[in-house]
């Protein structure tokens, strides 16, 4: 039904592949930071011989607040993922959240990335298939993780299967997330998996106006996502997360990415 072995560029995802990471902050706050950021990420993961997708998203529209900053906005931030594929050569992803956003930035990223509250919008996800890119497509918090065989199937069913899904956390009372690890095992039945390691940690609407979190969390949940047979890491990076215009309490800081990333490296190739 689909590949074990997921590609985005000339990164293989997937069974028998080395460990990659998909990194970068939260939102495009500023074509400096973006880049700043994407070099210096870049920068770490050449060091490890780490294989990196940088990811950033152009418009944040699940927020807590109206007041909530969202980003660049489309055409702004395509000018910058282009610039990063162009100039750093770095692999790119961000999300979508309309069908027509799908075409627009697919010429200038390698990975469309399906928000876990829309997991289930079927031309959504089909638009991003159709486009021939990789589909990273997250599980919602809302969602079995043998309910996400549909989203597998919905990108098949467009002749591509080069189709990721995502772990991320399912709710667990109120403004609390938690992770089931055999979720992880459970979706590799239907694709490669990647273990989002930073939202995994939000306390969501927990904030006065924006999600809290417990980002020293984010290590432990990330090695035990690796042993449980996770395929990649996803993590949302900043130089200063505290000052980071979305998600600041689950945001891990860049001067501690190298030491993350060595040890799940370091267990992933004794998983084998």
């Amino acid at each position: 039904m689909t590949k074990r072995i997921a590609k985005i560029g000339e990164i293989g995802i997937g069974s028998g592949q080395p460990l990659a990471v998909i990194a970068g902050p939260c939102v495009i706050e500023s074509r400096e930071h973006t880049m700043r950021m994407a070099d210096s990420i870049a920068k770490v993961c050449r060091k490890l011989q780490i294989p990196l997708v940088f990811k950033s998203s152009f418009d944040k529209a699940n927020r807590t607040s109206v007041s909530s900053f969202r980003g660049p906005g489309i055409e702004k931030a395509c000018e910058i993922f282009a610039e990063i594929r162009r100039e750093m050569d770095i692999l790119v992803t961000t999300d979508i959240h309309l069908p027509e956003q799908a075409p627009a930035v697919a010429p200038v990223v390698d990975c469309i990335q399906i928000p876990a509250f829309l997991c289930r919008q079927t031309d959504l996800v089909v638009a991003a298939a159709e486009t021939g890119r990789c589909v990273n497509v997250k599980k919602g918090q809302f969602m079995s993780p043998e309910e996400m065989v549909h989203a597998v199937r919905k990108v098949a069913s467009t002749n591509n299967e080069n189709v990721l899904l995502t772990e991320r956390g399912t709710f667990f009372g109120y403004n609390r997330l938690v992770n089931d690890m055999t979720a992880i095992p459970r979706m590799k039945q239907y694709a490669p998996v990647v273990f989002d390691a930073t939202h995994s940690c939000q306390h969501p609407g927990a904030g006065s106006a924006q999600s809290s979190g417990s980002r020293h969390f984010v290590q432990p949940l990330a090695l035990a996502a690796i042993a449980a047979g996770a395929d990649a890491l996803f993590v949302e990076v900043h130089d200063d997360p505290d000052t980071a215009k979305s998600d600041p309490a689950t945001q891990y800081p860049l001067e501690e990415l190298e030491d993350l990333l060595t040890r799940c490296m370091q267990l992933h190739e004794a998983m084998g």
